[in-house]
């Protein structure tokens, strides 16, 4: 008889654990609160690379680069078995500004990382820009996060995994450590393990099972422009702020860092700053309107750490959570890590920065 496994929550984190364990022969339940992927995997712009990665520790970095190296092969398999294109596209990332060009430069060399100064001319880029100390990275791509979900969605389903929309776990029944099932609102579903993968939710924790320790729920705002294709064609970062292009001429910006709770909403002030600052960086978006204004929920943790581990309280219970920013460029290395510890197997990366200990440990730096 095949192992079940219960996967709580449907974004990107959890569609990825249910594909990846879906192959490796389990039966899988994914429960969702609300619409598949309608939270940060949504709402976020796809870019799959810590946007400064020298800016990180290593923990961040060894998850986002063991994805990085596969993820044109993951979404190839993803679209094969789904039918749908996520729009995977190696673009380049130009960073401008960079404080210390140097330093950034020799740990992309120590990292594998295709980096240089400055950029060639075969990108075209806005005028102004090549005065501004870039570093070109031509390595990094994207993808469009919304048509990601579609295409994991459907090739969960096609490998026999069960979702379930609009429906919370409400609690879990437990016996002799272990958890054997989840309960919602409609109903109980058995489970031989249990995967804890709700974003910005696993904070908040569930009736019988404890909440992941320090994880928040951080807004993002972010606009979107309407260009005509080949306007932009490179993603561009600048202090903060990042353009992302779309083939079809969308450029999306942002974004911002709010410790708002749960409150998606969206404010005029913040539409009016980051206009103006995607416009201080391409000129063509100062004379049109956004088309779209909307705001996300990640999952916030301490250095953009996430848990993936065994919960403490039971054996049966493991957690996918807490990627914060790197959600999406993270999702198949974090599917990986979290399938062989599920099955006792040694992991390709250390296990221990991901950790329930290490997360009890690491500390927000404004508290």
């Amino acid at each position: 008889m095949k192992t079940s496994a219960v996967i709580l929550g449907a974004g990107v984190s959890g569609l990825s654990a249910a594909l990846i364990l879906l192959k490796r022969g389990y039966t899988v339940a994914l429960l969702e609160r609300g619409a598949v992927g309608g939270e940060s995997s949504w709402a976020g712009g796809g870019i799959l690379s810590p946007l400064l990665p020298w800016a990180y520790g290593e923990a961040v970095a060894a998850l986002a680069l063991r994805s990085m190296a596969g993820y044109a092969d993951w979404v190839a398999d993803i679209e094969r078995h789904s039918g749908r294109d996520a729009e995977f596209w190696r673009c380049g990332m130009l960073a401008l500004d960079v404080a210390a060009p140097d330093p950034a430069l020799a740990w992309c060399a120590a990292h594998g990382m295709a980096a240089q100064r400055g950029y060639p001319q075969s990108v075209s880029l806005p005028a102004g820009l090549s005065a501004r100390a870039p570093i070109w990275l031509p390595g990094v791509a994207q993808v469009r996060n919304p048509r990601l979900v579609a295409a994991l969605r459907a090739a969960v389903v096609r490998h026999g995994g069960t979702i379930h929309e609009h429906c919370p776990a409400t609690g879990v029944l437990a016996q002799g450590g272990r958890v054997t099932a989840v309960l919602t609102a409609t109903g109980t579903l058995p489970a031989d393990q249990v995967v804890l993968a709700s974003g910005a939710w696993s904070g908040t924790g569930l009736a019988g099972l404890a909440a992941v320790p320090n994880i928040r729920p951080v807004r993002g705002q972010m606009l979107l422009f309407k260009l005509a294709p080949g306007v932009l064609e490179t993603i561009l970062y600048c202090d903060g702020l990042y353009l992302i292009p779309r083939r079809d001429g969308h450029v999306l910006a942002g974004s911002t860092l709010e410790d708002a709770g749960f409150d998606k909403s969206t404010d005029g002030a913040t539409r009016l700053r980051l206009h103006a600052d995607a416009a201080a960086l391409l000129p063509a978006l100062a004379t049109i309107q956004p088309v779209q204004h909307w705001a996300g929920l990640r999952p916030g943790s301490p250095d953009n750490i996430p848990v993936i581990d065994r919960h403490p309280d039971f054996d049966n219970v493991f957690v996918n959570t807490g990627h914060y920013r790197y959600g999406v460029t993270m999702a198949p290395a974090s599917a990986e890590l979290l399938a062989d510890l599920m099955e006792g197997r040694t992991p390709s990366l250390d296990p221990a920065p991901y950790r329930w200990q290490a997360a009890l440990e690491r500390g927000w730096h404004d508290a």
